[in-house]
């Protein structure tokens, strides 16, 4: 199975890559905020790899870090949850987060996250509240209520959006344009859709 990926990013949408590595195109699906951290296209890129074969698919799903890749894991490891649930949940917060809302139980954090229920966060917590601690993604939890991520949810989608190719002055006001629409405590993920439903829209 591949484990690892290293080449050229060649392509980038809002859901998958495509990684050119001696010129074979592996299509590769990322949660939203992974993909707003890859580099640009024409870039060279290394991430880690699952890959979920099944019936009528051979799937690989990409990873920036080990920390989110045992998170996927845990995560499809829940009855009812597979792999692109999973980066759904992965899409709507940062993997320290996530680890400490499963910690502590908090289930109306999770079905802030776009696609989230609450029966679905429950089985999450259910299931992974003691796994998480297993795992030692247990100091990353605690890591990130000692110190929060450097220029808040603003500065990390605006990064996104550059990193999907808009200009910085479009980045901004779409940012901007989301906050007023959904709040400050909107998920990253929904205020991404917001921002690129902004930008798509001319306004």
């Amino acid at each position: 199975m591949i484990a690892a990926l290293r080449g050229t990013l060649v392509e980038k949408s809002l859901e998958e890559a495509v990684i050119d590595v001696g010129g074979v195109g592996y299509r590769v699906a990322f949660s939203t905020l992974t993909l707003g951290k890859l580099p640009e296209e024409g870039q060279p890129v290394q991430v880690r790899v699952r890959t979920v074969v099944r019936e009528d698919a051979f799937e690989l799903f990409g990873f920036l870090s080990r920390a989110e890749e045992e998170m996927f894991l845990m995560l499809t490891s829940v009855s009812h949850v597979g792999p692109r649930l999973a980066l759904t949940v992965l899409s709507g917060m940062e993997v320290s987060e996530l680890a400490v809302a499963l910690g502590k139980s908090e289930v109306s954090r999770l079905t802030k996250i776009h696609g989230i229920g609450k029966k679905t966060a429950e089985r999450l917590v259910l299931e992974l509240k003691d796994k998480v601690k297993e795992l030692h993604l247990e100091a990353v939890a605690k890591g990130a209520t000692a110190t929060p991520p450097a220029g808040g949810p603003k500065a990390d989608l605006v990064s996104a959006l550059l990193n999907l190719g808009y200009k910085a002055p479009q980045a901004e006001k779409a940012a901007e344009l989301a906050g007023e629409r959904l709040g400050p405590e909107a998920a990253f993920q929904a205020l991404f859709r917001e921002a690129l439903k902004a930008l798509r829209s001319g306004a």
